[in-house]
């Protein structure tokens, strides 16, 4: 388990507190058209932190190749029809590039500048020339707006429970997945990042945004600077 990170609940837990048979459970929900949206038809994608597959599959379904990345070997278990690597991300280097890098799920916002820029250098040493960077950020109240709820569709509650601040501009978060049958917890370590302080640490890897693909600017297109 990685220092500050902790889960429970049923099943294999990852280092940084996932819950294997948790994220089976989660719906995808709009990740694949913002994705599709945003890069060419058949895309070839490195997916770094897949996790089950969850967004893997709906990107296999749409005729995209992808190679998916996890550190955790019980979470690329699950992972079906595309090719898996078992690897920290920062620590990733294929000696290849792709159309398209993945971050997602908010990893950006490691609670540790080191890791952070070893995720950051990973995405800039895959892409290929012309190929993008698409990243996930936090809402830009994500640690202000708590305690919090969402009750999902598939029948599901999401609950955001606390942040709270540990030193150097880093909060412990944590997390509560109430289904009808079982509850999981999530607690990890999570670094606020404001739109400059985000683009300062693309610019660190080489990176810089092309465009903000939502209205939240959570999810953005980046390049390699020119």
């Amino acid at each position: 388990m990685r220092e500050g990170y902790e889960g429970t609940g049923p099943g294999a837990i990852t280092p940084d507190g996932c819950a294997v048979d948790l994220y089976t459970r989660l719906p995808v929900r709009d990740e694949p058209d913002i994705i599709a949206a945003a890069v060419p038809p058949g895309a070839r994608i490195l997916e770094l932190g897949c996790g089950v597959g969850r967004v893997t599959h709906a990107l296999l379904d749409r005729g995209f190749t992808v190679t998916a990345v996890d550190e955790s070997p019980q979470m690329l278990e699950r992972v079906r029809g595309a090719r898996t690597i078992c690897s920290p991300i920062e620590d990733l280097d294929l000696g290849e590039t792709f159309d398209v890098v993945m971050l997602a799920s908010f990893l950006v916002h490691a609670g540790d500048v080191e890791v952070r820029r070893g995720l950051l250098r990973t995405c800039a040493r895959h892409v290929a020339d012309g190929g993008c960077v698409l990243i996930q950020r936090e809402g830009e109240d994500y640690h202000t707006n708590l305690p919090r709820e969402r009750v999902d569709p598939s029948g599901f509650t999401l609950r955001m429970v606390s942040a709270q601040p540990v030193g150097d501009g880093v909060d412990s978060v944590r997390a509560e997945y109430v289904f009808p049958d079982v509850t999981w917890t999530q607690t990890f370590l999570s670094r606020p990042l404001s739109r400059e302080q985000f683009e300062g640490a693309l610019g660190e890897a080489g990176l810089e945004v092309d465009r903000y693909l939502t209205e939240d600017r959570i999810w953005v297109r980046a390049v390699p600077m020119t």
